[in-house]
């Protein structure tokens, strides 16, 4: 997509951001279908994000948010991008908001692993642990310290959960072709679910979609350079990124869904290992975390299968649709597996 970079240069210049021609522009990949573009201007290089060529409704108001949160995080410990500069006028785009951050010089594990970070087990173990200490310090932040205090309801969020859920399944219902979910007993989970929400919890910034790929790691040491793609940010309970990572762990029959090359590289921590280390970086109670990975399997199977509804309306490709299916049936698979381990 062309984007016009020339009202992006004059929007530029009433901030102050650098003067001149943009040059040396190059698309970046992401683990979404928003824009991302790199370019320099001025000696400086800068990192241009927006949504999607064909904008959904809710496209701008996603970017906007992620332009708050990432501002947010600006002086705590979380690795995140660092924020430049936003818009919020859609007309310099045509269309769409942006905004423009700091280029992470890093590399992302589910397609690329580089010595000295990560060539051997111990270092990629130590990127594991890393994701999990990054977590930590973003399960750390005091919401309303840092000005997110109406970023999100957490009042009845983990109440809301199942109920929110299982309305977007049932909206699949209504795209032409979808014969309805065959991705396992979602009546059972989401009665496991709902008689066990935890009483007690204490709300946070949370990523909403936390896994391998989600992270942007340091190419000089195993460490996390800076957690990406905040579109499912919202303050609710943090325990869920980290029953979102556990869900999304090395996942028998697909493990390349969310970390790629750093999955079948192997010597990588157990689920179990990265909750452990998690217990050492937190205060908050872990005595319920089971509930919440089997939530995170619920939720995100629900989402994935999505697109192989959308697949089967001719929405989608059906190739991403059958592959995400198979994710989904593997979601709640474990998600079974966790509930009968509890009983």
């Amino acid at each position: 997509m062309q984007l016009p970079l020339d009202r992006v240069a004059a929007w530029m210049d009433a901030r102050g951001l650098r003067a001149g021609p943009i040059t040396a522009v190059r698309p970046l990949a992401g683990g979404t279908q928003n824009i991302m573009l790199r370019f320099t201007r001025d000696g400086r290089d800068f990192v241009l994000r927006r949504g999607p060529e064909h904008l959904r409704p809710g496209s701008n108001k996603v970017i906007t948010r992620e332009t708050r949160v990432l501002g947010a995080l600006a002086g705590t410990d979380v690795p995140h991008p660092e924020l430049i500069a936003a818009c919020e006028d859609a007309s310099v785009l045509g269309d769409a908001v942006f905004y423009l951050m700091e280029p992470i010089e890093g590399f992302n594990a589910g397609a690329e692993l580089p010595d000295p970070a990560a060539g051997t087990a111990d270092r990629r173990r130590q990127l594991a642990f890393s994701m999990v200490d990054a977590l930590a310090a973003l399960g750390a932040v005091d919401h309303v310290a840092v000005g997110l205090a109406d970023y999100g309801r957490p009042e009845g969020f983990l109440e809301r959960q199942v109920g929110r859920w299982l309305s977007e399944l049932a909206s699949y219902d209504g795209l032409a072709g979808y014969p309805g979910p065959d991705i396992g007993d979602v009546a059972g989970v989401a009665r496991w679910l709902e008689e066990r929400v935890p009483r007690q919890w204490q709300p946070g910034v949370l990523h909403g979609d936390y896994h391998a790929c989600n992270v942007m790691f340091r190419r000089d040491e195993p460490a996390v350079a800076a957690i990406v793609d905040w579109e499912m940010s919202t303050i609710g309970d943090p325990l869920l990124d980290v029953g979102w990572m556990v869900a999304t762990w090395d996942l028998p029959g697909a493990p390349d869904e969310f970390a790629g090359l750093l999955a079948r590289a192997g010597g990588l921590p157990s689920g179990a290992e990265l909750v452990e280390r998690y217990a050492t970086r937190t205060s908050r109670d872990l005595t319920h975390l089971t509930w919440y990975v089997v939530l995170a399997c619920f939720k995100l199977g629900i989402i994935l299968e999505g697109s192989n509804a959308r697949a089967d309306a001719g929405l989608a490709p059906r190739e991403i649709g059958d592959r995400l299916h198979t994710t989904t049936v593997r979601l709640f698979e474990r998600a079974h597996e966790l509930m009968d381990g509890a009983a």
